[in-house]
């Protein structure tokens, strides 16, 4: 990293103009509060391969020029700014810099924090799986795998979990125990695993060691 770029704390936000995309604004603004020093570069991936594109909005896809897009990207972060400042005081930064990128999304944003040398990355995510219309998203997978640095992802406070790991049964715990291993499952669960699946279980010691084998 070099010397001048060193002295900055950079920050770039995958933003689109979604709720999702404003979330990853303002914690990019959170980010840097405290950091005069600090550049936050807002990049916005549009699609299409000549002098118009499509941009993602809330609402649908629209076709601007590429001077339209850049220039409506520059207004919606500045309003942006406008509210957070409205809400938390002057927002001070060294630079903060609008992007307009075609392409894939994940490969742009991360392309950018690379040649940017960016301390972080902030996206937003919808929180369940399957979901790519807009920007922001499943994109978020994309950016952690690819980015050269510290990714924050941020999703809505509603957004849905997945589907939680059930803690072992105690009671599966105890026939194992007792078993050597040989058993796996209580009599409950021996019923339940019996309807869902069809196992085969096989148990030997092998080299002094009592190993089994699952096979569907």
């Amino acid at each position: 990293m070099s010397s001048e770029q060193a002295s900055h704390y950079t920050v770039v936000v995958g933003a689109d103009y979604s709720k999702l995309g404003d979330l990853a604004l303002e914690r990019a603004f959170q980010l840097v509060q405290d950091r005069p020093d600090a550049e936050i570069h807002v990049v916005n991936v549009a699609h299409g391969f000549g002098p118009m594109v499509s941009v993602e909005l809330g609402e649908g896809t629209e076709t601007f020029s590429l001077d339209e897009a850049a220039a409506a990207l520059k207004k919606h972060v500045e309003a942006r700014i406008d509210a957070w400042e409205a809400d938390h005081g002057m927002l001070e930064l060294s630079h903060l810099v609008t992007h307009l990128r075609v392409g894939s999304p994940a490969h742009e944003i991360a392309q950018l924090a690379t040649d940017l040398e960016a301390e972080e990355v902030v996206v937003g995510t919808h929180g369940r799986r399957g979901v790519s219309r807009l920007l922001l998203g499943s994109v978020a997978e994309g950016v952690v795998r690819l980015a050269p640095c510290s990714v924050s992802v941020v999703r809505p406070k509603s957004a849905p979990t997945e589907p939680k790991i059930e803690p072992a049964c105690p009671e599966c715990v105890k026939v194992r125990q007792a078993s050597g291993g040989k058993e796996l499952w209580c009599a409950q669960h021996l019923e339940h695993h019996a309807r869902r699946h069809t196992y085969h279980y096989s148990s030997r010691q092998w080299g002094g060691a009592s190993r089994h084998s699952e096979i569907p």
